[in-house]
């Protein structure tokens, strides 16, 4: 999934530092297998979703609540940081603000947000964009 800022037209000239962000890497590939969800209709062949840790494990730790519910406290994990390498923009954890958080104050047209298949998964015939208005 992506999300694209909609820059009126000039804001690029003007400075701005709107960018892209998202995630295109199939997490699906290297999650581990505690992580995975795998369904029988797809005969075990592989994950069709990964979990995060808190949701698996249903951890303090991993969920960054109760001891770890600060950011003092609350650290990446392994799992989080596994997510954080395939996807250097995309949030991984609680308190991954400082290199997960963007606004674009030029994005007044709103942004696309853009979902997409794996490249080994039959794509539709177009691709799907949603568009959300004031978001920041």
């Amino acid at each position: 999934m992506l999300v694209a800022p909609q820059a009126p037209a000039g804001a690029a000239a003007n400075g701005s530092s709107c960018q892209v962000t998202g995630c295109v890497a199939d997490l699906n590939k290297s999650c581990p297998a505690e992580l995975q969800v795998v369904t029988a209709a797809a005969g075990g062949a592989g994950a069709v979703a990964c979990k995060s840790a808190c949701q698996a494990f249903r951890s303090a730790q991993y969920c960054c609540s109760g001891a770890y519910g600060a950011p003092s406290t609350c650290s990446p994990t392994s799992y989080s940081l596994l997510f954080k390498n395939a996807c250097p923009n995309a949030y991984s954890y609680a308190y991954d603000d400082a290199t997960s958080t963007f606004t674009c104050a030029a994005a007044g047209g709103g942004y696309d947000v853009v979902f997409f298949l794996p490249r080994h998964v039959q794509r539709p015939k177009a691709s799907v964009v949603y568009t959300y208005m004031g978001l920041v």
